[in-house]
């Protein structure tokens, strides 16, 4: 009986895999300042941003809100076109001032992910401006913590006093959010993408979905607490590159089975499971700051290793690979060193 469930699964496996060459996912574009005047690193020019919302209208494109784009993705039969959500890290100030008219003026949805200890800072919207966007249609205010800190948990740290932290972080902010907003939605953005099985756990306790920073599209086989989001600053978000990420497509694989991140060794290896869409001679894989690199193609599944150590805190291998209607699967693992100093 064993053996004929497996046979089962595996079949059902076999026919999902089939129809994600027929199907569209959901891209989530990440978003800090829309600033000419902001840090270059983590800002994205008030033209550029015009021009990735023309891009996505001449793409005809539906921009949808977030959570119930999430939600869908994950039902027993979502949605079959395209879609693109827009969101916002830090609640910086200059998407008030800027971002947010421009997608009123638009008539698109958005959700601003807010560290409700940095409401009312300099730079950061205040409490009254935020309710003020919640106000609008397709608005959404959600969970980025309360202080933006370091979540995954550090080698020397005490499990208690992690714990403890976390839950601090974490439900303060929901709570915050509820008493000033009256909103309490189950989306949450870790802090400069970092996350470990742990902190996974936390999110998943709550019965949040989790947002990364690592690039890719959203499929039914994403992993819940580890989705993937498209950076759009100045640096990632150039028209010439822009058309392959809005059309991209989740890479065949359960993320959640993939590692956390959390580096055992520099350079660290990834496994990628043996997949019927993937075929190895039409992969391409990258490595932060290091471009093109190999990979081995075993019995168990692809293999892919940077040539060389990493000096940074984050890093990513970045893999893509053709699906049959001209756009591209997009898997971006995100690896994270916690001897190197935090930001």
């Amino acid at each position: 009986m064993r053996a004929r469930k497996l046979c089962i699964s595996a079949a059902l496996f076999s026919l999902l895999l089939a129809s994600l060459s027929t199907r569209a996912d959901l891209v989530v574009l990440q978003y800090h300042h829309i600033s000419d005047a902001t840090p270059p690193s983590t800002s994205t020019s008030v033209s550029l941003f015009q021009a990735q919302l023309d891009m996505i209208r001449a793409l005809d494109i539906k921009v949808v809100e977030l959570l119930a784009a999430t939600e869908n993705v994950f039902s027993r039969n979502p949605p079959t076109g395209q879609r693109i959500a827009i969101t916002f890290d830090d609640a910086y100030e200059s998407v008030y001032s800027a971002g947010a008219d421009i997608l009123r003026e638009r008539s698109l949805p958005y959700t601003i992910f807010v560290d409700t200890a940095a409401v009312g800072s300099n730079g950061y919207m205040t409490w009254k401006q935020l309710r003020e966007l919640a106000e609008r249609d397709g608005v959404t205010i959600a969970n980025h913590t309360a202080g933006h800190g370091h979540l995954a948990r550090k080698p020397d740290e005490a499990e208690t006093d992690w714990k403890q932290g976390v839950t601090h972080s974490l439900d303060s902010a929901q709570a915050a959010l509820k008493k000033q907003l009256g909103t309490s939605l189950p989306l949450f953005a870790y802090p400069y993408g970092e996350f470990d099985q742990a902190l996974e756990a936390e999110v998943a306790e709550r019965g949040w979905f989790g947002f990364g920073q690592q690039s890719g599209a959203i499929g039914p086989l994403s992993g819940k607490t580890r989705l993937p989001r498209y950076p759009m600053a100045n640096a990632y978000g150039q028209l010439n590159g822009l058309k392959d990420k809005l059309n991209s497509k989740a890479f065949p694989v359960d993320t959640s089975k993939l590692p956390d991140g959390i580096m055992a060794a520099n350079p660290p290896t990834l496994k990628l499971p043996p997949s019927e869409a993937i075929q190895p001679a039409r992969l391409t894989c990258f490595a932060s700051g290091m471009g093109r690199i190999d990979f081995e193609a075993a019995d168990e599944g692809i293999i892919v290793k940077a040539p060389k150590p990493f000096n940074s805190r984050r890093f990513r291998y970045n893999c893509t690979h053709p699906a049959d209607d001209g756009s591209f699967y997009w898997l971006s693992q995100q690896w994270l060193d916690l001897s190197q100093p935090e930001d």
